[in-house]
């Protein structure tokens, strides 16, 4: 994939072009990927709510799909 995944994409979005990052998403304590939210809240805001840090999990989401 061609695609770098960045802080201020949106969950849904990331899920939708690079579905193999879901497991990522929760590893890491982002167990709302199939929930509403995850529709319109971008990772770096969802990260926020949920206490977990932004870059962190940007990078191991793009260790994924590398």
């Amino acid at each position: 994939m061609e695609t770098k995944i960045t802080k201020d994409m949106i969950i849904a979005k990331v899920l939708n072009i690079a579905p193999e990052t879901v497991d990522i998403f929760i590893e890491h304590g982002m167990h709302c990927v199939n929930c509403m939210a995850a529709a319109g809240e971008t990772i770096e805001e969802a990260c926020e709510v949920h206490g977990i840090d932004a870059d962190e999990l940007v990078d191991a989401l793009n260790a994924q799909i590398a």
